[in-house]
């Protein structure tokens, strides 16, 4: 293999890695802090990414991104009003929501199963052409990705030191004594399961935007890679416990595990095998 096609193998590693880091982070909200693994989040992945899609399609790429948070957070809201006020099992609830997505995805894309934005304006085209003529240009699905990733690490990093964000990590820590201080630990976790799963929608619009089609089996596997990227950030720089560096240490995993991936699949390993990869890595990390 050349130089210039070890680059590009990287480079696109490292634009896939950033995009996917909205989702490693909303899962580092929920799974880290919160203690809930909500299992509708390849369901939730995949309705961002046609959500979206079907909005782009329209002629409104940047308003596809906001369009694809409201449908995640109304996902996230139903999952968190299953577990906290019905009392359904948080894998369940993961589970009835995630099945109920794939009918609601399908019904979002027309019918199809595969949506085509070939001709269609995205945000990483809008960045093309306002860095038309830079020295960076031709980096701008990279710069785009790096942004994503870089605005969504300050918001979390700001917001989660708010009061409500405060309660929310005070919550996974010891729901017992945040209910006795009076608070509403509900409230607190329905407010994060819905900006999780806002977060998961967002990352599907913009894969989904990046690769230029959606499908609806896009989300498949979107949460394994996502606890796989948080190990691997953990183990990459675990030493580090401010919580700004742990957010960012989530962000390298993601990256780091595509790079893997990108090496893994250019040695020869098929391409179907990658799921059962990243399963391997997340159990062993566990173990």
């Amino acid at each position: 293999m050349d130089l210039s096609n070890v680059l590009g193998l990287i480079q696109t590693a490292l634009e896939l890695g950033l995009i996917c880091s909205v989702t490693v982070l909303a899962l580092y909200l929920s799974y880290t802090m919160l203690n809930v693994c909500d299992l509708s989040t390849d369901g939730c992945f995949t309705l961002g990414a046609v959500t979206g899609a079907v909005t782009a399609m329209a002629g409104h790429p940047i308003l596809a991104i906001f369009a694809a948070m409201a449908a995640g957070l109304l996902s996230g809201l139903i999952v968190s009003v299953l577990q906290t006020r019905m009392g359904i099992n948080s894998l369940l609830a993961g589970i009835i929501v995630n099945t109920a997505l794939y009918s609601i995805n399908i019904a979002i894309m027309g019918g199809a199963s595969l949506l085509s934005l070939n001709k269609t304006q995205t945000v990483f085209s809008l960045m093309k052409t306002a860095l038309a003529g830079a020295p960076l240009a031709g980096q701008y699905k990279l710069l785009t990705a790096l942004a994503a990733a870089a605005l969504i690490v300050l918001f979390l990093t700001l917001f989660l030191r708010t009061r409500m964000g405060l309660a929310i990590r005070a919550t996974g820590n010891n729901e017992a004594m945040i209910r006795a201080l009076g608070v509403d630990a509900r409230k607190t976790k329905m407010i994060a399961l819905m900006l999780s799963n806002g977060l998961v929608a967002v990352s599907g619009a913009l894969v989904c935007q990046s690769q230029k089609f959606g499908d609806i089996n896009m989300g498949t596997g979107a949460i394994v890679i996502g606890l796989a990227s948080i190990v691997i950030g953990e183990v990459l720089l675990g030493r580090l416990r401010s919580f700004g560096s742990r957010l960012i240490s989530a962000v390298v995993g993601s990256v780091v595990y595509f790079l893997i991936r990108a090496i893994v699949l250019q040695l020869g390993m098929d391409a179907n095998d990658m799921k059962l990869l990243s399963a391997v890595i997340v159990a062993l990390a566990l173990c």
